[in-house]
């Protein structure tokens, strides 16, 4: 019988792969599990259906959309990682969360088979944003963590936003001119 501390030794290529897809924001590559993505989309295609919102509290959300019975509120990738401001052309709408996501581009999906914890040099908000990194084609990848988009507090807030504004547009569209 192996101790915890052998059986820990396994060679990280023995561990099943994951198939992430790698997106690029202001230059930055990142990585994120294909199964976290529901749809990708060309920014193009949300042009009617986006409604601006305006909240402090998240200023890295500027629109959001619905969905079925589900709003999304779609995050810019590159305010939310703190990196130059670009034009993204695609969302990644994901699954089971209530973000997509403005990237520049989809780089490719791959699979990756060893995944490396977040140094100790990742902090605060670092911590959240990323699951762990990835070593792909000589570089090393953060794996973004889908749920480090949008805290539970972020989404209160929009919510509450979205339906003030939502109310008061209701209001102007009852009052005669």
């Amino acid at each position: 019988m192996k101790s915890a501390t052998e059986r820990g030794t396994l060679p990280r290529r023995l561990r099943k792969p994951e198939t992430v897809v790698l997106f690029v924001v202001a230059r930055q590559t990142f990585a994120i599990a294909a199964g976290a993505v529901q749809e990708i989309r060309s920014t193009d295609s949300l042009a009617g259906a986006a409604t601006e919102i305006e909240q402090p509290l998240a200023p890295k959300v500027t629109h959001y959309f619905e969905r079925g019975r589900q709003t999304y509120y779609v995050v810019n990738a590159a305010t939310h990682f703190g990196l130059p401001v670009t034009r993204p052309t695609l969302v990644l709408i994901l699954r089971q969360r209530r973000a997509a996501v403005l990237v520049d581009r989809i780089e490719r999906m791959t699979e990756i088979s060893s995944l490396h914890a977040l140094p100790l040099a990742f902090t605060g908000d670092e911590r959240r944003w990323y699951r762990c990194l990835a070593y792909v084609d000589d570089a090393v990848i953060p794996v973004v963590d889908p749920g480090g988009f949008l805290t539970a507090a972020e989404i209160e807030a929009l919510d509450s936003a979205r339906q003030s504004a939502e109310a008061q547009r209701e209001l102007e569209g009852a009052v005669p001119s």
